[in-house]
């Protein structure tokens, strides 16, 4: 498997531009000598901003209603996602974050899925054989299920712990966005946690940018509780543990943040929506439990460093 970035082309956005009726100014009037028919000016290239939030209010309503807690607008700007770029994206799932990257990035841009290694998969508990085995198959059926969901960038899939050296350094951006807790919480039993921001360092070009949306846990939680099976993490540990591999801290943001979100070492985060795990038979707690919203979230930005330009 090979990804690599292609720059982003005026001609890629020139065709939405004219989907969504975008349009020039007036062009000027020919002079005497010039041919009869003039043709018009070409319609103005939407901005990255334009193209995305036109993605964004393409997704279906459900996905929509999740967008005051995931913000996934200003969460991608913040991360500088662009179209034409080389996005590595950790535990797509059912592809939340994916439907929107896939048009987004557009015919020039590709689109990386990552998942679990497959020793880390049985360490969860009360999976089948049957459902372990069906993961060795995932880099396949996953990219063929993208094909459902438009048209824009190109697919491919790996796993942790086998990247290819043909992919080394072709990134130009990965992110774990809400990917962190179960790979942090399986850290003592396999190195996953660091194995997967090795990955991540590894596939990224210099300067490439990771990008962190990860459930927060209270700084005076222990740290027993907050290791990650309760679905949070620290923000300083995850800060400690990503500039471990050689990241760069550039950024932190608070567009993810919840206040009302108080966690105690009682709770985990899928007490929370969407899961509402705790409170399916209790109406009186699902309803405390929706007017929490989602998790008190952490978002952020590092950096791999750039080649040195000299000795």
């Amino acid at each position: 498997m090979r990804i690599t970035s292609v720059d982003y082309r005026i001609s890629a956005v020139f065709a939405v531009a004219v989907l969504l009726g975008g349009c020039g100014g007036e062009p000027d009037a020919p002079e005497a000598s010039a041919p009869a028919e003039v043709a018009a000016e070409q319609p103005a290239a939407p901005s990255n901003t334009e193209l995305l939030n036109t993605v964004l209010a393409a997704q279906p309503e459900e996905a929509q209603a999740r967008y005051p807690f995931r913000n996934p607008g200003a969460t991608l700007s913040f991360f500088g996602i662009k179209p034409g770029m080389t996005v590595v994206e950790a535990l797509p799932g059912g592809g939340w974050y994916s439907k929107i990257l896939i048009p987004y990035l557009g015919a020039d841009g590709q689109l990386v899925g990552v998942d679990y290694a497959m020793d880390m998969w049985p360490l969860f508990g009360g999976m089948s054989e049957e459902a372990i085995e069906k993961r060795k198959t995932w880099t396949t059926t996953w990219v063929e299920g993208t094909r459902e969901w438009g048209e824009g960038a190109s697919v491919s899939a790996f796993v942790f712990g086998s990247v290819d050296e043909t992919v080394s350094e072709t990134a130009d951006a990965v992110l774990m966005i809400r990917a962190l807790h179960n790979l942090n919480r399986f850290e003592p039993q396999g190195g996953f946690r660091t194995q997967a921001l090795t990955d991540a360092f590894d596939v990224l070009k210099p300067g490439g940018v990771l990008g962190i949306v990860q459930h927060r846990a209270p700084a005076d939680a222990s740290d027993d509780w907050a290791d990650g099976s309760n679905g949070y993490l620290k923000q300083a540990s995850v800060i400690e543990a990503v500039e471990a591999v050689g990241f760069e801290l550039v950024e932190s943001s608070e567009i993810n943040a919840n206040k009302a979100d108080v966690p105690t070492e009682d709770d985990f985060v899928w007490r929370l929506p969407p899961t509402l795990g705790t409170s399916r038979d209790d109406e009186t707690l699902r309803a405390e439990m929706t007017a929490i919203g989602e998790s008190d979230r952490m978002t952020l930005k590092f950096r791999k460093p750039a080649a040195s330009s000299g000795d």
